[in-house]
This record gives C-alpha cells, structure tokens and sequence, in this order.
C-alpha cells in the first residue's frame, strides 16, 4: 500500500473508564500522546492506553504488539527515545514516583528498571550531541513545563529543576480553551467567586481541603490552558522545544514550538507557530506529539487527534510530514491533513493526488435510529454517526456519489454508540481515573462493494473473516476503478454493538471541472482572531495563513462561509489565502494581508 488516510490506521483498544466527573461507567477507544522513533531499521509508535507498541517498516502498514506487564502501561503519555544502543521508556503519574526503563528489545524485552526519584507528567528524555541527558516534563494549567539535566546513569537530576515554558493565553491565540479559542481565562476574581462557590456545594469546610488540592480547584474553573506533551529535537544546531495547548478534548488541540541554542533555554516563541494545527476536517485535533528526523532526511510529526464524544480522552493518532524551511522554521503540512497522503513521496505543500468525493452525496441503509440517519456518514464529522436499527448481521450502508468517478481509495471510520451492558473483564485500576484496558482480540468484519449502476456489482475489499479489529480502515486500491455507488455490508463489530458509521469516506478524481478562485472579506476582530468571509460558490475551502505570502503554513480546512480563526499572536502580521476545492481539484485563491 503507498497511501495511507489519518487516522492511523490501527487496533485501537477499548477502554472502560470510572471516571470521577462523570459517575457513571464510559466506555470508549482511545490512543494519545503518541512518541514516535525509528530503532534498528523498524519504526514504532507508543501512545497511552494501548498495552503494545505499534511497529512499521514504512509508516503506512502497522502491526501491534504487546508489551511486557512491568512496564506502568496504565500510565499516560508514554516517552519513548533512543539513547546509544538503548530505547528508554517512561510514562506519567503525578501520585507517584516514576521509574524509567531501558531496553535493546523493545518488543521482547527485558525492560531493566532504573529507579525514578520524583513524579512527573507528560515526560521526555532528550539526548545531546555531547552525550548530556536531559529531561522535561508538565501537564498543567497552573504550572509550566519544566527541565533538568540529569545523569547518564542514573537519571538522577544534577540541578534544580527550571522553569522553561508558560501558557500565555492572552498573546497566543491557539493557547487558548474552548472550540476554535473561543475563550479567554477568567479574571481572579472571577475564578475565586467560582471556587468558593464550589467547595461551598462540596459541602466541605475549606480549610479541610488539602493545601494541592486548592490550587488544582481555582485551575479546573479558571478556562486556562494546560501547557503539556513537552517533546525535544535538535536540528541544525537549534533546539527545538515542542508544546502542546490547550486541551485534548478541543478542536484547537495543537503543538506550537519555541526555539533555544541550548537544551534549557532560554527558549523563544518560533515564528511559524503553531507548528501542528488541525482544527478542521473530518478529525480534528493535532496536538501532544513527537517529531522524527529520519536517517534519511526526512521528517515526520505524529500526535493525537480528537472524537470526545464518548468521553473527553475519546482520541486517535495521526501522521503528517515536516521540514525544517530556509528560515529554519519548523513545519507540519498538513493543508488536507485527514486526506491520502503518500508519506514516503510526500513535497511539502504539494496538492493532494486524489481529492474527497464523498461529502454530503446520498446515503441509504439496510436500516437506522432517528438523529443518526444515513446522511451522518457523509458529513465529514467523526463526531457524527449513521447507526442501524439492529446488530443483526448484514446491516448496510450505500453511497451514491451521483455520477461515475475514478475511485482510489476507500475509508471506513466505525465509531461507537450506546455501549451499555458491558462489564469489565479485568482489574480496574489507574491513574486520574480508574480504568480497565480490554485486551481481548475484537473483530470489525465487513465487506466492500463498488457497482456503475447500483445493480451489478463487484467485490473491492472482503474482510468477513478476518480476525483483526480496524476501526478506520483505509483501503488503498490498487489501481482507479470506476464507480458510482460504493456498499459497506457489516458482518461483526465489536461489544454487540448495533453498526454506527461516523464516515464512508470515498477518494479519487472527477472529470469535470475544479471550483473558481474565491472571493473572501478579511477582519481581524482583535489581537487574536481573525473573521473570513466568504462568497459561497459551492465547494470546500480551505483557509491558509501564515506570517509572510510564501509561509502560509497554516490551514483550517472548512465547508463554512464564515469562519472566525482564533489561533493568532499578538503583534504579529500574517498573510491569508483561502483555496476552494470539489472532486476535480484544489484552485488556488489570492493572498491578502490581514
């Protein structure tokens, strides 16, 4: 296969959550905090909550394995570097000290241990060109990221611990809460009001309250972002310090960058920023990730993207490529990010070769519940779902496209509904919250049909008996066939589920012709935030910005005629185009400054 569709195309594993805030028993998949490496020749993606590690001779076709129980695999955001002959793993618990791990297998193991000494979230080990090691860590909203160098051996630290890297939500717009930042923190006296008012409805006296907790109270009401998923590289001779903000269950989840000429600062805020943002598209959310600079020259950013529906850490992983520009900037492509894209002939900006044809066309289905109707599997919204009236075997779900089209390519996004009468089939346990980690082998079985005529059909794809569970297939055919109409007939899910599909989501080229050039009305609103209005002509636009007309790194894939863009810094100029594509194309529009 030489394409691949975000989200990476894995065995997620289902999660049972006993989560505090909610009382109740969530049940959903989940993968995050991604630390991708290259090691003997294989690449391998760890992310929190899976108990493997995915492996990879391409980056496009994965295998999972699991990974040996004394590893913390119920421990968050797992960091994951080489060091000489070694790979160090280590994860995050803030209630207790961590303990790193070295290994030269990282499949089979031995894992030694090499005691911790203090806890810590979202860690990162780095090492430099002299062979100093250092170590970063931070998951908060009322403290920053931090670093120390530690020693080689026993990764003790050699100093007191510095302060590297604050939130600055009022100077950087895509550090700020809510959908699209929409959302500034709340003044202190605001934010006290909030408190008292909640601790006042806890019922407990407030000088009962331990004097940690107090502080993480007035942080969870005061809508300030968490600054998090601290992630090194050193490129060129500049540090480049990646950063996650401003939470994972929004859509502005993204990694902005600083840059240093030494490994603890200090660091400055990079001119391209942020450097992953996905806020957009059928899966948004490109935030909390690492980056790979390959023996080859290559570069490649993986980080968590974002469902939230099924509960806030409802997540996936993604894969983009990136560069280091002229300027020495650090980018992420990713214009038409949960498009095919061929990871190992990726150019940087280059359109993509095969283009969405499945966007609001017809859907009907063997069944379905109303508010998820067949039309929800077409509306480029992982949050949204088809679902069927029954978990009979053969339900299924038909796409017309209206005309005949050369077809590519064939994604499949089974999202979860209503898992109710399940039961844990193992210890709960955990961190933040308690859990239980289904380890069972799951099977999403199906098969795949394509016809010209919705009469005569013929088989593109059957996994009716396969024995994996792939939750966003991606069939890569391997030559364009012609079809109109593409039928996804279901054969088993996973938990009893009645079948929900929150994208049938077909790619290739039309014959007809690409959209005009746009026109657009520019406003920024304030510091912050910028309004695009656009002339609807019946398409897809994408909106792309950046500080100077050949830098607009910056997109925000949309169907919407006004969008407000809320990811600007404060003092800086930035340029806009907005880009207009359908089924035949991608027609460039014309740059203006804001």
């Amino acid at each position: 296969m030489k394409y691949f569709c975000n989200p990476i195309n894995i065995d997620y594993r289902y999660q049972f959550n006993k989560d505090p805030r909610v009382g109740k028993l969530q049940i959903c998949r989940e993968a995050a905090d991604p630390s991708l490496i290259k090691y003997k020749g294989k690449y391998y993606i760890f992310a929190s909550m899976q108990l493997k590690v995915w492996v990879s001779d391409d980056l496009i076709n994965w295998e999972s394995y699991k990974l040996p129980n004394n590893l913390p695999l119920y421990d968050y955001a797992p960091d994951v570097r080489v060091i000489g002959d070694y790979v160090y793993f280590s994860a995050s618990s803030r209630d207790n000290i961590c303990d790193y791990y070295k290994t030269k297998d990282i499949i089979n193991g031995p894992y030694e241990k090499i005691e911790g000494t203090f806890s810590f979230w979202d860690p990162n080990i780095f090492e430099d060109d002299d062979g100093r090691i250092y170590f970063y860590w931070g998951c908060s909203n009322i403290s920053p990221i931090y670093g120390v160098e530690v020693d080689r051996e026993t990764l003790k630290p050699l100093g007191e611990k510095k302060e590297l890297i604050f939130g600055h939500p009022f100077e950087i717009g895509y550090e700020r809460v809510g959908n699209d930042n929409s959302k500034y923190p709340k003044s202190d006296e605001e934010i006290e009001m909030l408190y008292q008012g909640f601790v006042k409805k806890q019922g407990v006296p407030e000088n009962m309250l331990p004097d940690n907790v107090k502080p993480l109270i007035r942080g969870m009401l005061s809508d300030k972002p968490y600054i998090e998923g601290a992630w090194l590289n050193k490129i060129n001779g500049k540090y480049y310090f990646q950063y996650a903000a401003p939470g994972t269950q929004y859509n502005t989840y993204s990694d902005g960058v600083y840059i240093a000429d030494n490994p603890l600062g200090p660091f400055v805020l990079a001119d391209n920023n942020p450097y992953s943002y996905l806020p957009g598209g059928f899966m948004s959310g490109a935030g909390h990730g690492s980056t790979l600079v390959d023996d080859n020259g290559k570069m490649y950013h993986t980080s968590t993207m974002q469902i939230s529906v099924n509960h806030d850490f409802e997540r996936r992983v993604g894969i983009w490529p990136s560069f280091i520009d002229e300027d020495g900037q650090l980018v992420c492509d990713q214009r038409y990010g949960d498009w095919p894209i061929d990871l190992n002939n990726a150019e940087p900006f280059k359109d993509p070769d095969y283009y969405l044809l499945s966007y609001k066309k017809e859907m009907k289905a063997s069944s379905y519940i109303e508010g998820h109707e067949p039309l929800y599997a077409a509306d480029e919204n992982s949050k949204t779902w088809w679902r069927a009236n029954s978990n009979k075997e053969g339900q299924w779900l038909k796409c017309d496209l209206g005309q005949t089209y050369d077809v590519k390519g064939i994604q499949i996004n089974f999202a979860d509904d209503v898992i109710s009468d399940q039961e844990p089939q193992g210890e709960i346990k955990g961190i933040s919250q308690a859990r239980w980690i289904d380890d069972r082998q799951h099977k999403t079985r199906w098969y795949l049909e394509a016809s010209l005529d919705d009469i005569n059909w013929f088989m593109l794809k059957d996994k009716s008996k396969v024995t994996t569970d792939l939750a966003h297939d991606y069939i890569d055919l391997e030559e364009m066939i012609k079809a109109r109409y593409i039928r996804l007939t279901i054969i088993e899910i996973p938990m009893n589920q009645n079948p929900c599909i929150s994208g049938l989501r077909v790619f290739g080229k039309g014959s007809g012709k690409k959209p005009d050039i746009v026109k657009y009305e520019l406003k920024r609103q304030d510091d912050l935030d910028m309004l695009v209005e656009i002339d609807d002509i019946g398409c897809g636009y994408n909106i792309l910005f950046g500080n100077s007309p050949d830098k607009l790194y910056h997109s925000y894939k949309t169907y919407d005629c006004v969008k407000r863009v809320g990811a600007l810094i404060k003092g800086r100029e930035y340029y806009v185009r907005v880009d207009s594509f359908n089924e035949n194309g991608i027609t460039q529009g014309i740059v203006k400054k804001l």
